[in-house]
């Protein structure tokens, strides 16, 4: 029974990366087979399909995107993006140096809200950036991405697999920092994400030209800005209050969308902003996005991850330093063509047993799983939900990624950042 939907689910990442422009009716095919298998194999129907559907669709992300998508378009046209962008190139001393201080800007904001959100809203600064510097903003967005993807596992509140971490190890907040007396994943995180730098400034070692600001933007329209900002700190302190729905960030998303949509009509008395709102959300990006759920589910219900899950068991024969070696690269891998939420959610209990079953603390195994499972998404461009946006921004301005482009900065940002810190977690913890 494994054999079908995996040579589906290989066939349509293989299909995905090699056929850029339909990836999302690509995925939305796939997505469909594995809804029909499921009924096949288990005789649920029509009706048990779409419940299927509707609960492996993650909803939060989904209306995150969709929400912020929206607001940032009012963001946009406000041309606070653009004043950004030229106090940015002010204290830049070259194009290199621009693309550092974005990178490590978009990663920062990553470690205390959603990487999707980050790469939404960062993402027209880097556009306003590389249309003064007269340059494609590809590998600039590209750069913001990764750098937000990679930022997740900084703190509880960066992204899901840590809020999966700390509830299933019993963490808080600031046991990310410091935790049994020890420095925490933090800090693993943050040496990874310093080596990068080196990486960016190898990849635009060409671009030295100097910053020339010939012209100096005005903001339109604050409102839409302090709105966002809004967003973000409702974000952050969602996170820590207790008992919330599970798309509590997707409830916030698309009220703080509506609230702006409904503060530009009462502005302008038309609906023609909030009609280009609406036009400007990226649908293919959500269809894709909502697509992949569907097939990872599938592949989890197949029992893939569960035999993945023995063979690591099997492959470790007992020794620690194996153990957690083939964990982390392993979850890198993984990472690199399934969402890590479910692959994190089927280990983490078996990460647990194989640390009792050598008499040892789980923690430097929960670490090197946390920080293979978030970093290897960004290997492949649509790895990572952060990587699938900020592409789809790049589409929707008329620039299409070529995988070379994307594997040329994500490959390298990947491995210098997991051998960093898969060398720093076990010194400090093993």
């Amino acid at each position: 029974m494994l054999f079908v939907p995996l040579i589906v689910f290989c066939a349509t990442y293989v299909l995905m990366i090699s056929l850029p422009k339909i990836r999302h009716w690509i995925a939305a095919a796939s997505a469909v087979f594995f809804l029909v298998w499921g009924c096949v194999t288990s005789g649920s129907g029509v009706s048990g399909a779409l419940t299927d559907a509707a609960s492996a669709i993650n909803w939060n992300v989904l209306m995150m995107l969709f929400g912020t998508m929206g607001t940032v378009y009012f963001f946009i046209a406000s041309r606070m993006p653009d004043v950004m962008a030229e106090k940015i190139l002010r204290i830049a001393p070259n194009t290199m140096w621009a693309v550092v201080f974005i990178s490590l800007f978009s990663g920062f904001i990553s470690a205390f809200m959603d990487n999707v959100a980050t790469v939404l809203m960062i993402a027209p600064i880097g556009l306003a950036v590389a249309k003064q510097l007269k340059i494609s903003p590809v590998a600039m967005l590209i750069c913001i991405s990764v750098s937000s993807n990679l930022q997740g596992a900084a703190t509880l509140v960066g992204d899901t697999t840590s809020i999966m971490l700390g509830g299933y190890a019993d963490m808080n907040f600031l046991d990310f920092f410091v935790f049994h007396g020890k420095a925490s994943i933090f800090w693993a995180v943050e040496l990874g994400a310093l080596a990068t730098v080196p990486v960016i400034m190898f990849l635009f070692r060409k671009q030295r030209q100097k910053m020339q600001i010939t012209v100096s933007s005005k903001v339109q329209d604050y409102v839409p800005t302090y709105l966002l900002l809004l967003n973000i700190v409702l974000l952050i302190v969602a996170s820590f209050l207790p008992n919330m729905p599970e798309t509590i960030n997707g409830i916030i998303c698309l009220s703080i969308f509506a609230v702006t949509a409904i503060y530009s009509l009462l502005r302008s008395r038309s609906l023609k902003n909030v009609a280009a709102s609406l036009k400007e959300i990226d649908y293919s990006t959500l269809l894709l996005l909502g697509s992949l759920f569907i097939i990872i589910s599938g592949v989890e219900r197949a029992g893939i991850l569960d035999e993945l899950a023995k063979l690591i068991v099997r492959l470790g024969g007992g020794n620690l330093f194996v153990v957690y070696t083939i964990i982390v690269w392993v979850s890198v891998l993984m990472s690199a063509f399934i969402d890590n939420i479910p692959y994190v959610a089927t280990m983490l209990p078996v990460v647990a047993s194989m640390a009792a079953s050598m008499g040892c603390e789980p923690y430097v195994l929960f670490f090197g799983l946390l920080t293979g499972a978030t970093l290897g998404g960004n290997i492949t461009p649509i790895g990572a939900s952060a990587n699938i946006a900020a592409i789809g921004i790049l589409r929707k301005n008329g620039y299409e990624v070529k995988n070379r482009d994307f594997f040329r900065i994500g490959l390298p940002f990947t491995l210098v950042a997991v051998l960093v810190g898969y060398l720093y977690i076990w010194f400090i913890w093993a």
